[in-house]
């Protein structure tokens, strides 16, 4: 079976590529680097790993084998793809007063997207760092959380569809961080060492209130307490903004949090900790579903309304042909619209679909 590996200079993708060459041997594997729009449109704002990127993701190449006129390294330049599938989607969200989720996108449009169209024709299988496990069940495929909550994965990877996860495999997904590092190490890899990446996929070092600046520009509003109405400060863009933010803020005698955001009047509301359990949220609804395969009716399942190792009992009541409600068993104060809501039953991941607003006040 022929293996396009992705290698993006990270630990993760690194002990991915080895694994992929211990089951398919290495004259059947091609290792990638996708390089990205953003890393030199906005240089300016800061430091772009990609060139640093490349050379440890070269390294790991030529330690194991594959940097060679064989099977080489293969640098494939998707910013076009990237900008007009992700990015666009991105910026449309937050000009919307919304919260996007690029990364979700970035996965589903990009790495078992575009890039497998590029590879169709010399690959079978797409090879990714992701911590996530693959489970045949009646039907087809489901994804299945990783052992290590921290690092699971399968919150990005619920977008995918039946197709593009069949195509989809994970070689360090039944392993935890420690398990991979320590990998590393005794493969003696040159980012055996190297700390994992954060952020958004497409941002690597440039932050992200920055890239919104850059794009989407500032604009001067109000900070208001929604309980008396008083303005307590300035901002620069409720896009800026996300619905259950603490840091950021600038205001005193705190905690304040932020719990709705007005686009129309510019005004972000924020509620102070003595309050903010009045503005939290349990029912709320979800539209634009993508299903792994068929969609619940009415079920208890499991739901992640960000990544992390948090799965909240749920009931999920099906209400239009696109549309559920959600009552979540504990009350949130961080469900923003436009955030992906990430269905599992025990631990397997059903699909995703976006949080609607208003979300409704629990």
């Amino acid at each position: 079976m022929k293996a396009a590996v992705l290698v993006s200079g990270g630990v993760d993708s690194s002990v991915a590529l080895f694994r992929a060459i211990a089951e398919y041997g290495a004259a059947s594997v091609r290792a990638y680097y996708l390089k990205i729009w953003l890393e030199d449109e906005l240089s300016f704002l800061g430091e772009c790993p990609w060139e640093e990127d490349l050379r440890y993701a070269r390294a790991v190449c030529d330690l194991a084998g594959v940097g060679t006129e064989v099977v080489p390294l293969e640098v494939v330049p998707l910013q076009n793809e990237y900008y007009d599938r992700v990015v666009s989607y991105t910026l449309a969200e937050l000009r919307a007063g919304r919260t996007p989720s690029p990364d979700i996108f970035c996965n589903q449009r990009i790495k078992f997207g575009a890039f497998l169209d590029v590879v169709a024709d010399s690959a079978e299988v797409v090879v990714t760092g992701h911590y996530a496990r693959k489970v045949m069940v009646p039907g087809g495929e489901l994804l299945r959380l990783a052992p290590d909550p921290i690092k699971d994965q399968t919150y990005f990877l619920s977008h995918l569809s039946q197709e593009q996860l069949r195509s989809a495999r994970f070689p360090v997904g039944d392993l935890t961080k420690e398990e991979v590092r320590r990998e590393a190490a005794r493969l003696h890899l040159p980012n055996r060492f190297r700390p994992d990446s954060q952020g958004i996929c497409f941002l690597g070092k440039i932050k992200y209130p920055d890239f919104v600046r850059a794009y989407l520009g500032e604009r001067d509003g109000s900070i208001v307490e929604r309980e008396s109405g008083k303005e307590l400060g300035r901002h620069t863009g409720v896009w800026f903004y996300t619905i259950g933010q603490r840091q950021g803020l600038g205001l005193g005698n705190g905690p304040w949090y932020v719990v709705e955001k007005d686009l129309a009047q510019n005004i972000v509301w924020v509620s102070h900790r003595n309050h903010v359990d009045e503005r939290e949220t349990t029912t709320f609804f979800v539209n634009e579903l993508t299903w792994l395969l068929a969609p619940p009716g009415t079920e208890e399942l499991r739901i992640k309304i960000r990544h992390g190792p948090d799965l909240i009992p749920s009931r999920v009541v099906r209400t239009g042909p696109d549309t559920l409600q959600v009552t979540m068993s504990r009350p949130d104060r961080g469900v923003s619209p436009g955030q992906f809501a990430v269905f599992y039953d025990g631990e397997l991941c059903l699909g995703s679909g976006k949080i609607a607003g208003p979300a409704g006040a629990g």
